[in-house]
C-alpha cells in the first residue's frame, strides 16, 4: 500500500473528526413562533404568524440583531410551530422547535390550556418564551412548573376582566337605569358564558373578584360554560335569556364568539349587550358578526380599525400599512403583541450580548424599553419582578354599523381620555328584571 495514500487518509479522517466535534456556527437568531394554524383558533394563529414575519422582515431590513460575542449583526429567522389548537399539538410543535429546529427563543402561544400543557418542555430546556396570547395568570403563577424563563406579554384575565367589569358597572349600568327609570342603586344583571379552560376560568374568577373587591352593584344571574371549539350555543343561550341578564360576558375565541353572537340575536332573540375579550379584536370578527354585532362591546389595546390618540399613532399606522402591503388585510390584536414580542427578543439578545439562553432570560427580567405599538403603563415595556407580566393601558370599544363599509366598526367609548364617542344604549335593548 502506498504510504502517502495512508497518510492522506489518516489526515482526512482526523479533519473530519475534528470538524464533527466543533459546534456549527449559526449566523442567525432563530425564533420559534407557536401559533394555532389549524383548529378552532386558526384565524388568530394566522395573525400571530404573519405579524411575526413582518417583525423579522423589518428587523432584517434594518440590519438585523447585533450580538456582541459574535462581533457582528445577524438576521432573525422565524420558524412556525402549529399547535393545532390542542394541548397535544402544542407539545408536539414545541418539542420540534426546541429539539429539531434548535430555536434560541419562542414567541406566541394563544390558548392558555395549550400553553399550560407545553410549559414544562420550555422549562426543562431553559428556553426564553415570550407568551403573547395566552392570558390566564396560571401561565406564570403556577408552582408545579418552573416558569422563570416564561414572560407574559399580554394582559392577563385579571387585568382585562377587572377593566371590563368596571366599565359595565360604571357606564352600562347607569345608562340602563336612566333609560328605564330604575333606581340609581339597581344592580347590573350580568351573565357569564365562559370556555371550559384556564382562559375561561380566569375571566370568571376576575369578574367575581372585581365585584367583591370593588363592592360593585353587579349581580351574577347566570354562570355557564361551554367546550372549547363549540359552535352551537342556542341551548345555553336560551337558558341565559331566561335568567334575565342586562349584559352577557363571554370568554370565547373568535371562532366561538361569532356564532354565539349571531345565534343570540337572530335565533334566541336576546336583545342584550354582549361583551367581548380582546382576542376577538380581529378583522375576521367584524366581518363575521355583521349587523348582529352592532352596539356590542370589545375590550381592547390594539384594533385593526382604530388608532387611539397619543404618541404611538404614527407607529401603529405604519405597522398596519406594512401588514396590509404584505398580506392584503389588517392585523389583529394577537398579531400586534407577537410583532412586539419579536422586537422584545431582539432587544434582550442585544442587551445580553449573546444568544446564550440563561443570559437572554436574565436580560428579559431586567428589560426596560420604549413601548412600540401598544400603549404600556408608564410608556415602557418591562416585566414585573414577581410573575414577569407586562402591563398595558386598556380601553373599551363599542361596535357601530358603518354604512360605507357595510360592516361594524369600533369606536373607543372609555376611558374619557381616549373616548371618540360616548357609549350608546341601543333602542332595541331590553333589560332584565327591575
Amino acid at each position: 500500500m502506498d504510504v502517502k495514500l495512508v497518510f492522506v487518509g489518516i489526515l482526512l479522517a482526523g479533519l473530519l473528526i475534528a470538524g464533527c466535534s466543533q459546534p456549527e456556527a449559526r449566523d442567525e437568531l432563530k425564533i420559534g413562533v407557536v401559533a394555532s394554524m389549524t383548529g378552532p383558533a386558526s384565524t388568530t394563529g394566522k395573525d400571530i404568524w404573519q405579524s411575526a414575519v413582518i417583525a423579522a422582515e423589518e428587523i432584517n431590513a434594518q440590519g438585523g440583531v447585533y450580538v456582541k460575542d459574535l462581533g457582528k449583526n445577524i438576521p432573525v429567522t422565524v420558524i412556525l410551530g402549529d399547535d393545532e389548537s390542542t394541548r397535544e399539538g402544542g407539545q408536539k410543535a414545541v418539542t420540534r422547535l426546541i429539539t429539531e429546529d434548535k430555536v434560541d427563543a419562542l414567541v406566541g402561544g394563544f390558548s392558555s390550556a395549550v400553553v399550560s400543557a407545553h410549559e414544562s418542555l420550555v422549562s426543562e430546556n431553559g428556553v426564553p418564551y415570550i407568551v403573547t396570547g395566552a392570558s390566564s395568570p396560571i401561565i406564570t403563577h403556577r408552582t408545579d412548573v418552573d416558569t422563570s424563563s416564561i414572560f407574559h406579554h399580554c394582559p392577563t384575565t385579571d387585568d382585562y376582566g377587572r377593566q371590563t367589569t368596571l366599565f359595565a358597572s360604571e357606564v352600562i349600568r347607569p345608562a340602563i337605569n336612566e333609560r328605564f327609570g330604575f333606581s340609581d342603586d339597581r344592580p347590573l344583571r350580568l351573565a357569564l358564558l365562559v370556555q371550559d379552560s384556564p382562559y375561561g376560568k380566569g375571566v370568571e374568577s376576575a369578574v367575581l373578584a372585581t365585584i367583591q373587591n370593588e363592592n360593585l352593584p353587579v349581580v351574577i344571574v347566570a354562570n355557564e360554560t361551554f367546550k372549547m371549539g363549540e359552535t352551537d350555543f342556542r341551548t345555553v343561550l336560551t337558558s341565559i335569556k331566561a335568567a334575565g341578564p342586562d349584559v352577557v360576558y363571554p370568554a370565547a375565541f373568535l371562532n366561538e364568539q361569532i356564532p354565539m353572537i349571531i345565534q343570540a340575536r337572530r335565533d334566541v332573540g336576546m336583545n342584550t349587550i354582549f361583551l367581548a375579550v380582546e382576542c376577538n379584536d380581529d378583522p375576521d370578527y367584524y366581518s363575521g358578526v355583521g349587523q348582529y354585532g352592532e352596539y356590542s362591546i370589545m375590550e381592547s389595546r390594539f384594533s385593526p380599525y382604530v388608532i387611539p390618540p397619543g404618541p404611538l399613532s404614527s407607529d401603529i399606522a405604519a405597522f398596519k400599512d406594512n401588514f396590509k402591503k404584505r398580506y392584503g388585510g389588517f392585523p389583529g390584536m394577537m398579531g400586534a403583541s407577537t410583532y412586539e414580542g419579536v422586537y422584545i427578543l431582539k432587544q434582550a439578545v442585544e442587551n445580553a450580548g449573546t444568544r446564550d439562553k440563561p443570559a437572554v432570560i436574565n436580560a428579559l427580567g431586567t428589560l426596560s424599553m420604549p413601548e412600540i405599538i401598544e400603549a404600556m403603563q408608564g410608556g415602557t415595556i418591562r416585566f414585573t419582578p414577581d410573575f414577569r407580566e407586562a402591563k398595558f393601558n386598556l380601553y373599551m370599544e363599542q361596535l357601530r354599523w358603518d354604512q360605507t363599509e357595510q360592516a361594524v366598526r369600533p369606536v373607543i367609548v372609555w376611558p374619557a381620555s381616549l373616548q371618540q364617542q360616548p357609549f350608546v344604549l341601543p333602542d332595541w335593548f331590553e333589560p332584565g328584571e327591575a
